[in-house]
């Protein structure tokens, strides 16, 4: 009987080794787990904040889109204003040009050699400048006055194609043709205008003293003309 009793106490030890080991190997099993579970979280986290930040960055671009398709949609509403206030100009301009040259044209239409032949490309070049194709009006205009030197739109055609050129940063032709109205037909119904013209021109070339000299020439030898009032205006005067 005491021979039996450390042979069981060998089988005790022995036994619970095993267990004993296999306690420490779920231990570190579990810990792993649970590291692994919190890297995953970790990166679930940062994928989630990631995609949050995208989000916001879509919806900051998106409203920037917004705002650009705004303000774009503004500028075109605003050129498209500005062309058909150029082209109310033009016409009423004109209309008020042709009132007072009606009187001066009857009689010197029968001198012309044809006169609806000058007519037609009279209106035409003007068609062009009206449609804000200035280069191809200035092109109109300058074939016009070579064609019909004398004749009764001459003036008028001069006259535009200074306004033509201005358009088209032709400074110089614009100068040109300005001043041919006022040294050919000084007492034409378009001189103060080209007057005006030509103190535009002026400020486009930088020279801002010639042209308000040009502008207070204009008051004081067409001082009842709308372009006087406007040369007012631009003086400070009342």
């Amino acid at each position: 009987m005491k021979r039996l009793l450390p042979l069981a106490a060998l089988l005790a030890l022995s036994s619970a080794g095993p267990a004993h080991a296999g306690l420490f190997d779920d231990t570190e099993a579990r810990r792993q787990i649970m590291e692994m579970r919190q890297d995953l979280e970790n990166r679930i986290d940062a994928t989630s904040r990631g995609q949050l930040e995208l989000a916001n960055q879509n919806e900051q671009l998106r409203g920037e889109v917004a705002r650009l398709r705004g303000q774009i949609e503004v500028l075109v509403n605003e050129v498209e204003s500005l062309k058909q206030r150029q082209r109310d100009f033009y016409v009423d301009l004109d209309n008020r040009l042709r009132k007072l040259e009606s009187a001066a044209v009857q009689p010197q239409a029968a001198q012309a050699a044809d006169p609806a032949a000058e007519s037609a490309e009279y209106e035409a070049a003007l068609n062009l400048l009206k449609n804000g194709k200035h280069r191809e009006a200035l092109t109109a205009f300058e074939a016009f006055v070579s064609k019909f030197p004398a004749g009764s739109f001459t003036p008028s055609a001069h006259f535009w194609a200074g306004n033509a050129a201005l358009q088209a940063k032709e400074i110089a032709s614009a100068t040109n043709h300005f001043n041919a109205v006022l040294g050919k037909w000084p007492n034409d119904s378009v001189a103060p205008d080209a007057m005006l013209g030509l103190a535009n021109s002026q400020q486009a070339m930088g020279d801002a003293k010639t042209a308000q000299r040009t502008l207070q020439s204009l008051v004081e030898r067409y001082p009842t003309s709308n372009a006087a009032q406007a040369a007012k205006q631009r003086l400070g005067k009342r």
